[in-house]
């Protein structure tokens, strides 16, 4: 007897192109609506064809957002899916397949399922995916007709006929893994949660659109780049019907300046990219500090330089966001760790964009982006926004000398005055100088900013207990479940978390935190670039750092181990 309860990880692995983002998708959606907490997150080869990809979906009583390395149930559809994940499996694993197709050199318990015959007796390779549904539902003993009431309506306009052959594929499936759950003596057991049913399956792309919509955004100049172009294309799904203009610029330096262009009329504009993307758009940056126009810049990341894994997970271009552009100049840098400070972090940068009209970076990665999983409505609150412009007189003054550094923005057409804007130094009026008092006051005004942008800095979250604990570890931006699941493993009274969704700039009033303390950074990139920026803003020592750059976000259990290492 095999059995498994209160977290189960189910690994579905195969080819691009074999349908295991169809997989993925059915299954998740069929839990969700089993009442399951699941998190699923991905990685995929950058290719159209071919290749090796895999999902991990995880069930658990409990909710979760991080990835493990565990695999529990394996489904795989092709040839090279065991190699490609053999540090993964383990004997535990149970293995689900066609032996004649599956590469076994572990010497597995391979459980043979007859995919291509199922497939061939229904008339096309395609019904797999819906094959592969059934099977894993019915090893949970999952409620069958929640699985043939999503797929009506899945693939309602498809016709009758797909309809029909779906609800085929999903009886054959369903019934051959029920038979292999009780042949293998294989049980699962896992707790439901009420609330699931009603929350929101969002990925981190609909959670960073969905916090744009929410901070009023209603312009974006991006040009397609992975992992960040799925916020364009959300936006460009969804925000129609709320007035959103969409551009698709020819390449990325025309998407911020016309970005900026959008800002300088009164819009509230977002360029997504990725670092590679971003590269062109330093130039643009320099400008919205020159011209003090507010803009807000979406990079997912993925490791560099040059294309680099264009399809991978990294955090390494925290450095490039707080130093892009010349010259020196405000801005404020923010990293959501759940999909729920997607949309509140997202609300945040547009305010403080336009409040004291600056460039605001989100920093995101392919990991943190592509992951699914549910969130309850309320953590999407609604939170009203201020405009920041104001009806200008004859008198108005663009850059006029203020003691926090913002001057009243106006918009042309928007009153008698008139806005200027220049790119050269420039006096209160946008008239170009080369004065040196007038460069020191304009320069002064413009860094004064940075005052109040850290008065409204997001605190970090706590994990356990912070004042208590002898050691901080600490995450940023993606890495918060990782570290959050971590800590409630451990079960050390002197170890606590910290978690930062605003990197830039520090808040004042958490310096305290880590007055006396241990440090550990957790980063996925080389170099530690927050434990850095951490010593460089607080004035701490960070002496232990874990670090991962090659390409995969951290798992649970890495974590655990190296923290324990370093303890």
């Amino acid at each position: 007897m095999k059995h498994f309860s209160g977290d189960i990880s189910i690994v579905l692995g195969g080819a691009a192109g074999q349908g295991v983002q169809t997989v993925e998708e059915l299954l998740v959606n069929v839990l969700k609506r089993e009442k399951y907490n699941v998190f699923a997150c991905k990685e995929y080869m950058s290719r159209i064809r071919g290749g090796s990809n895999s999902t991990e979906i995880r069930v658990t009583d409990k909710k979760r957002a991080a990835f493990v390395n565990r695999i529990d149930f394996l489904f795989a559809l092709d040839k090279d899916v065991l190699p490609h994940l053999k540090h993964r499996i383990s004997s535990k694993t149970v293995v689900l397949g066609e032996k004649n197709k599956i590469v076994d050199t572990q010497e597995l318990h391979v459980i043979d399922v007859p995919f291509t015959r199922f497939a061939h007796e229904l008339g096309n390779p395609l019904y797999t995916s819906t094959v592969a549904v059934g099977v894993a539902l019915g090893l949970l003993k999952a409620d069958v007709v929640i699985f043939q009431e999503y797929l009506r309506t899945h693939f309602a306009r498809k016709g009758d006929d797909i309809i029909k052959k779906n609800l085929e594929a999903a009886e054959k499936g369903y019934v051959f893994g029920k038979h292999l759950a009780y042949s293998e003596g294989i049980e699962v057991v896992m707790k439901k949660n009420e609330t699931v049913k009603n929350e929101l399956l969002l990925d981190g792309h609909e959670a960073v659109g969905l916090g744009a919509l929410a901070g009023g955004c209603d312009y974006i100049s991006s040009y397609p780049m992975t992992p960040g172009t799925g916020v364009l294309t959300f936006l460009a799904q969804k925000g129609r019907a709320l007035g959103v203009i969409v551009d698709q610029a020819e390449d990325e330096i025309a998407a911020i300046n016309q970005g900026l262009g959008a800002g300088y009329a009164g819009a509230r504009a977002l360029v997504t990219t990725s670092g590679g993307g971003f590269d062109l758009m330093t130039e643009g940056v320099s400008l919205a500090g020159m011209i003090e126009t507010p803009i807000v810049i979406h990079i997912a990341g993925r490791p560099g330089p040059s294309t680099g894994l264009p399809t991978r997970t990294e955090q390494a271009d925290l450095n490039l966001a707080l130093y892009a552009g010349h010259g020196e100049f405000p801005r404020a840098i923010f990293a959501p760790g759940t999909l729920a400070e997607a949309f509140s972090v997202m609300v945040q940068a547009f305010h403080i964009a336009h409040a004291y009209q600056i460039p605001v970076f989100i920093l995101t990665d392919q990991y943190f982006v592509d992951a699914l999983t549910t969130v309850a409505e309320e953590d999407f609150p609604f939170i009203a926004w201020q405009q920041h412009i104001v009806k200008t007189d004859a008198l108005y003054k663009r850059y006029a000398v203020t003691e926090n550094g913002v001057s009243p923005r106006g918009i042309p057409g928007y009153g008698e005055g008139l806005v200027g804007v220049d790119s050269d130094e420039h006096d209160d009026e946008a008239h170009i100088t080369e004065s040196a008092v007038v460069r020191v006051a304009m320069h002064e005004k413009r860094l004064r900013k940075i005052s109040g942008i850290r008065d409204e800095a997001f605190l970090p979250t706590e994990f356990g207990d912070v004042k208590r604990a002898d050691t901080i570890v600490v995450s940023w931006g993606s890495n918060r479940g990782v570290l959050e699941e971590a800590l409630e493993h451990l079960l050390r009274d002197d170890v606590a978390g910290v978690h930062f969704s605003q990197v830039y700039p520090l808040p004042k009033a958490a310096k305290k935190i880590f007055t006396r303390k241990e440090i550990i950074v957790i980063e996925n990139n080389a170099s530690g670039q927050f434990a850095e920026l951490l010593q460089q803003e607080y004035g701490v020592k960070v002496k232990k750092r874990i670090l991962q750059y090659d390409g995969s976000p951290f798992s649970v259990e890495e974590i655990i181990e190296r923290v324990k290492i370093l303890l």
